[in-house]
């Protein structure tokens, strides 16, 4: 399993760099530990759904790389035994990058799919979202709704 991470958060970080995120520097065992960990939301997402999508690629490795730039260690607790604010913070950043990139790749399918997600699990129904960060939320799903709504109505050409 080791193998197969490394090769994919060795393409994952490939498209952040070029993408201009830059350098992530998150191992295979942090990947691991932080997928396998304790979390304190239901979250029915598994290391096999991420390790099998591209946008869930992108979005755990901005988050990682989002908690260790603030100075935490990635281990199977961090999520439980971090501030609430940071692992949030983390998860808006890694909710933007994820966006902006499907739409840019013109993924807009998967970008509605993630936005009716992310109102419906963290937007209207998650009691840990500090309140210092709802307006940042809020912001971050009303510009990306936007964004790839127009996107979407973009016509094609042949």
């Amino acid at each position: 399993m080791s193998n197969e991470i490394d090769a994919k958060i060795s393409r994952a970080e490939k498209a952040l760099e070029q993408f201009g995120y830059g350098r992530i520097g998150v191992s295979a065992r942090e990947f691991y530990d932080w997928m396998t960990g304790e979390i304190f939301s239901d979250d029915p997402t598994t290391l096999r759904d991420v390790l099998g999508s591209e946008y869930l690629m992108i979005h755990e490795l901005v988050e990682i790389s989002e908690v260790k730039k603030m100075g935490r260690t990635i281990d199977k607790r961090v999520i439980v035994d971090s501030p609430k604010i940071v692992i949030y913070d983390a998860h808006l950043t890694a909710m933007e990058m994820e966006l902006k990139y499907a739409i840019c790749k013109g993924d807009t399918f998967w970008a509605k799919i993630r936005l009716r997600q992310y109102k419906e699990s963290v937007l209207d129904d998650d009691p840990n979202l500090p309140e210092e960060l709802r307006t940042r939320a809020e912001k971050l799903y009303e510009k990306y709704r936007a964004l790839a709504k127009q996107a979407s109505e973009q016509p094609l050409r042949l």
